[in-house]
């Protein structure tokens, strides 16, 4: 009897013992979000101060554009292009030099990645937003004065109005370059500078792997779209041209 127990016993142990689980199949189905759903009040009331706070926090003017600014109103450089780096050198600047005691010399940033205007009249949290939708951060990098001349002949190759700040590129009458001048001074080829831009560039977007040969890294943790709301609240008027950072020269 007590051999028959036991032998139900185990029967019933293993009878009830964990199978391992395997996926067979996956389906679903597509649910179209169009007039025919109906709104549903509670959920439109749960919503709804929640939604009103985050208008007002991006509607909120921080400052005036007396014109407006676009990425496409230069040949070479254009007023956008040149806020959006001066932006990132100006904000970049008292933070690296806080934590380094270095100083930024220049930045860079990508003609693709400014999605809007900035229309004329009051500039608020949503500009910012509009402009630069994307999550990228500013980051410094450490390069050598032969990485600058790479990074000037990868500015003439785009044939874009790309975003620079800190540095001239000088080109002749038939378009080669003829000087790279940094905060007013020629490029020296054995000098360190510095250089901030975002991680999207420094990851090899925009064909920018040349940025990859930097001799090292320092991360802001500073979004973009961070530095240009502080920027636009900290300046009554957004001013910004086209100017002499990217020209061609009219002497032989």
């Amino acid at each position: 009897m007590k051999q028959f127990v036991a032998f139900i016993t185990i029967c019933l142990c293993i009878s009830c013992g964990r199978q391992p689980s395997a996926l067979h199949s996956i389906s679903g189905i597509q649910l179209p979000v169009d007039s025919s759903v109906v709104t549903s009040d509670s959920v439109d009331a749960f919503i709804k101060p929640y939604r009103d706070r985050v208008n007002q926090v991006l509607d909120s003017v921080l400052a005036y554009a007396p014109v407006t600014l676009t990425k496409t109103d230069g040949e070479l450089n254009s007023s956008e292009g040149n806020l959006m780096a001066d932006i990132i050198l100006t904000r970049s600047r008292p933070i690296f030099e806080s934590r380094t005691g270095k100083k930024v010399d220049m930045a860079l940033m990508n003609y693709g990645g400014i999605r809007n205007v900035i229309s004329a009249g009051p500039v608020t949290a949503r500009t910012a937003f509009e402009v630069m939708p994307f999550e990228n951060y500013i980051v410094v990098l450490e390069i050598p004065g032969s990485l600058v001349r790479e990074m000037a002949h990868y500015l003439i190759d785009s044939d874009r109005p790309q975003p620079m700040a800190g540095f001239q590129i000088v080109l002749d009458q038939q378009g080669r370059l003829q000087a790279v001048n940094v905060n007013g001074i020629p490029l020296d080829e054995n000098k360190t500078y510095y250089l901030a831009t975002i991680d999207y560039l420094l990851e090899g977007g925009g064909n920018a792997d040349f940025l990859k040969q930097n001799q090292g890294v320092t991360d802001l943790n500073y979004l973009l779209r961070n530095a240009m709301i502080d920027y636009f609240g900290a300046v009554d008027t957004v001013k910004a041209e086209v100017d002499d950072r990217f020209i061609k020269s009219e002497t032989p």
